[in-house]
């Protein structure tokens, strides 16, 4: 098998994944772990040969933007409290205390270096944490922080890993040296995401085409991370920025062509980049072997150490941390998302799974120092951080959905029905001001202009039955069940349609792209 096939193989995985993942009920990533893991145990599976350098820049920017995009900047405005007390804080917090720990137990490991080793396991991933977290049906609230805290954690954590480096590489530190770099990065960073944004919101209104604008978001991300990577700045944060400037102003209630094939598109692109990601990180075993030969229980027991620290220094930090969110909440933070009981805490702690940056950040180690020197301890930081990701990952994944199921949290459904009902309310009143312009300015008939009035009553109703009286509800009722049997009549008689002008793509003399456009508009109307 060469490098290709395997490949082929992650993106095969990666879409079966999600499927087996539904039935067993055990997160998508964690299985492509699992998957990953076995085929490194296979001889005749090759070595994975990609470059260290190059793993953050092709799989962080997709994953990311694809994150953003189920937010908003409101919703992270609203939840700054929690996320910087997890991504900016804890990771602080996680970063010193690795260090401590393995600066004591692992001999000849210098400050520096241990420092590296921390701020790379520190994170939680952003894609592991969603992706577990998000089919479990927990609060929205829970969800949010969870989202907030991977999106925003990899900055303070890249940051704080390239300082130690260059510190251990060159054997020299400044703390305010140190400051400053993690204030230009951050400053330079933003810059280039707003700039980015701003440029790619005017270019996709002149590029007009579906196709052509959902296309340049796929190209978006990755020159977002390079610009910013390349002027000093943090490429995370960067892409960040620049996605969430694009989902809050490039989004034009009309383009319904772009949003469906934009959603859809980013769909894909998630599950296939998140699959290979994760297989990824099972591939890496061989390194960790590599490493542990010959010294295995040494290895082991630093590893678990990392892990106990990484573990319970998120509960140590949730406790007090969530406890105080509670106290400074106040009224006028109605937006703001905060765990209401110890056992959403647990969950919140539970959830944190290490990934795809903690393994790239590692390998990603320099092979020399500024002296010539091998890089202190680099096999054993890789062997570690390989242990805190599989284990954080194969433990806290798979016994996630049991320890919710055995908490009992989940999600407000009641809240989410009661908020989709006044949407659908607004809907409707939007509909109906909309239908009394039109009627200031053009004569209709007062049949058509009842009919129309009915249909605004209909848009809110289709969204939200429960917005209807009761009369009114059975009556929509049966009129749906009619719709409905109408669609499905006209459904089959279009599949028909489909049919027959799709057989006249073999006849002879049949011009193919003709086909294929009365298909498209046969296609939009099964749409409607």
């Amino acid at each position: 098998m060469d490098q290709l096939a395997l490949l082929f193989v992650l993106l095969l995985g990666a879409v079966v994944s999600v499927a087996v993942g539904e039935r067993l009920g055990l997160p998508a990533p964690v299985l492509m772990t699992v998957l990953g893991i076995v085929l490194a145990l296979l001889e005749f599976v090759p070595n994975v040969d990609v470059p260290p350098e190059l793993i953050l820049p092709l799989l962080l920017p997709p994953l990311l933007y694809a994150a953003v995009r189920r937010t908003s900047w409101r919703q992270f405005a609203a939840n700054i409290r929690p996320i910087l007390l997890l991504a900016v804080a804890l990771v602080f917090v996680t970063t010193l205390c690795v260090a401590v720990v393995a600066h004591a137990i692992v001999p000849g490991l210098p400050l520096a270096a241990a420092v590296a080793l921390g701020a790379l396991v520190a994170p939680p991933d952003p894609v592991a944490a969603t992706a577990v977290a998000g089919k479990l049906g927990l609060p929205r609230r829970l969800v949010s922080i969870l989202e907030g805290e991977g999106l925003f954690n990899d900055v303070t954590a890249i940051v704080l890993y390239h300082v130690a480096i260059a510190a251990a590489v060159s054997g020299t530190f400044s703390p305010w040296r140190a400051g400053l770099d993690l204030v230009l990065s951050a400053v330079v960073a933003v810059a280039v995401g707003l700039a980015l944004g701003w440029g790619t919101n005017k270019l996709m209104g002149l590029l007009g085409d579906p196709t052509l604008q959902v296309a340049l978001t796929l190209l978006v991300p990755f020159a977002s991370y390079v610009l910013a990577e390349e002027l000093h700045g943090s490429g995370v944060l960067g892409v960040l920025t620049t996605a969430l400037f694009l989902v809050e102003y490039a989004t034009d209630a009309d383009d319904v062509t772009v949003r469906l094939a934009g959603h859809t598109f980013w769909d894909i692109v998630d599950t296939l980049v998140t699959g290979v990601a994760f297989g990824l990180v099972g591939l890496e075993l061989h390194n960790a072997v590599e490493t542990a030969a010959g010294h295995w229980g040494e290895l082991l027991t630093w590893a678990a150490a990392v892990v106990g620290v990484v573990v319970l220094v998120r509960l140590a930090w949730l406790l007090p941390a969530t406890w105080l969110t509670q106290r400074l909440h106040t009224a006028r933070d109605v937006d703001e998302e905060i765990p209401v009981s110890w056992r959403e805490t647990v969950v919140m702690w539970w959830s944190g799974m290490r990934g795809v940056a903690s393994v790239a950040l590692a390998l990603a180690i320099p092979l020399e120092t500024d002296t010539g020197g091998d890089f202190p301890a680099r096999g054993e930081i890789i062997f570690i951080a390989f242990g805190v990701v599989l284990a954080t990952l194969l433990v806290q994944g798979l016994t996630l959905p049991w320890l919710v199921g055995r908490l009992g949290v989940r999600g407000d459904i009641g809240r989410e029905k009661e908020f989709e009902r006044q949407l659908a309310v607004r809907a409707a009143k939007a509909a109906k001001r909309r239908l009394r312009e039109i009627e200031e300015v053009e004569d209709l008939p007062e049949e058509l202009s009842e009919q129309m009035l009915r249909r605004s009553f209909d848009i809110g109703v289709r969204i939200s039955p429960e917005m209807a009286e009761d009369e009114r509800r059975e009556a929509y009722r049966q009129r749906a069940r009619r719709l409905k049997r109408v669609r499905r009549i006209e459904g089959e008689m279009l599949s028909a349609a489909r049919h027959e002008v799709l057989a006249a793509r073999s006849e002879t003399g049949a011009d193919p792209e003709v086909v294929d456009r009365v298909l498209r508009h046969l296609d939009v109307r099964s749409l409607r």
